[in-house]
């Protein structure tokens, strides 16, 4: 089968590999249909390469149509269309009772003391092949894929893998007060999809973002937008009494424009070879942070910094005196997709598609020009805010 694969920094390229077959009795073979390019990704093109393998398949925003099951398999046929998680849970264990099956103790990886494996991610999580190919092999298919019908087309429910339970958890852990306002900062897939969460759950939303393109998308949604500025902070109080925000969203993560330190950090490590450059990253900080500093400075006090972009430095410099002198909480994780389907399901199925599901798709290109989109994503180049890959 075809499917992209990593070969570098800043390298993809569309290779024939050995197919998909069953390995234990709770597997499933999906032919996929559709799978996104994800922001995540982007930290695996760019800065997390020395945990990637040359040949390693990208992807973990995929559906399809199951093709083969298990034994053990009882819920799914051939035939059946399914959005797959990102994640990949039991359902069974303790974790994923308590609804944090981005934790599942079935699937962690204990040789980097890592949550839930992950599709189409790096070594950290498992190294599982991703969906970014003509079939995938789907583990733990008893409980993870979500089966949704046929009659609706493909984007109506392919962000249910990952970005759009991502936003709806971000929003959830904000825990905005009834009638209060949220910030989102970052309108890239999640922080879109943020933004209309928190509109659609009666909230004041104003996000902050520099690309233009971006904002106009959001403000389409009921939005208030503002670029980002190095007085972001003045500006955010200014429009809410003077106090900040109740919450804050930081859809951005690793990778924040305004970082040049950061930015540094991560070019140098770049640089290393993977042994070195692991140790690097397991013991310095490498994110760029200026979003979240940001985010501290500009919540109210009380307020709540929830993360729903990806970090991954081990000792990043973070404000504790002002995190402690305003009473901030913080909350972050990987989302505990399928905790949300039941949720959001009857949401993207709503012929009135309140959150806009089918406004956000940018860009879509057969597997064969996937790495074009990758550059152009990264670029943020030709208003590409989502693409989706049809295998």
């Amino acid at each position: 089968m075809k499917a992209l694969t990593w070969q570098g920094k800043r390298s993809v390229s569309v290779e024939m590999v050995p197919d998909p077959v069953i390995e234990k009795g709770t597997d499933a073979i999906v032919r996929i249909t559709s799978s996104a390019i994800c922001g995540s990704d982007l930290h695996l093109y760019e800065v997390l390469g020395p945990y990637m393998k040359a040949g390693d398949i990208l992807g973990h925003e995929p559906m399809g149509v199951v093709e083969e099951v298990g034994p053990d398999v009882r819920n799914l046929k051939p035939g059946d269309r399914v959005v797959i998680p990102f994640n990949i849970s039991c359902g069974r264990c303790w974790m994923c009772k308590q609804g944090l099956q981005s934790q599942c103790e079935t699937t962690q990886v204990h040789a980097h003391n890592s949550g839930a494996s992950l599709f189409g991610f790096s070594e950290l999580y498992g190294s599982v092949p991703g969906g970014q190919a003509e079939y995938l092999r789907v583990p733990h298919a008893d409980y993870g894929p979500i089966k949704v019908g046929h009659e609706l087309p493909d984007e109506r429910y392919l962000y249910l893998s990952d970005i759009l339970p991502t936003a709806w958890q971000g929003v959830k852990y904000a825990d905005v007060p009834a009638g209060g306002t949220l910030a989102v900062f970052g309108l890239g897939p999640v922080g879109q999809f943020a933004s209309r969460v928190g509109r659609h759950l009666g909230q004041r939303v104003i996000a902050v973002e520099p690309v233009p393109e971006r904002r106009r998308m959001a403000e389409r949604h009921g939005v208030e937008t503002i670029d980002f500025t190095k007085d972001i902070g003045d500006q955010l109080r200014d429009m809410t009494d003077g106090r900040g925000p109740d919450a804050v969203v930081d859809a951005v993560g690793m990778e924040a424009h305004h970082s040049p330190v950061g930015a540094f950090a991560q070019n140098a490590v770049g640089l290393l070879p993977d042994a070195l450059a692991k140790k690097a990253m397991e013991t310095a900080g490498v994110d760029r942070m200026t979003v979240l500093h940001a985010a501290i400075d500009s919540v109210r006090r009380g307020g709540t910094v929830s993360l729903s972009g990806v970090y991954g430095g081990t000792a990043s410099p973070m404000p504790l005196l002002t995190m402690f002198d305003k009473q901030i909480q913080l909350r972050m994780g990987q989302c505990n997709v399928r905790r949300w389907t039941d949720e959001l399901l009857p949401l993207v199925e709503d012929p009135a598609d309140p959150l806009g599901v089918m406004d956000l798709k940018t860009h879509e290109v057969d597997l064969d020009g996937a790495a074009a989109a990758y550059e152009i994503f990264q670029k943020k180049e030709d208003g590409c805010i989502k693409v989706v890959l049809k295998p």
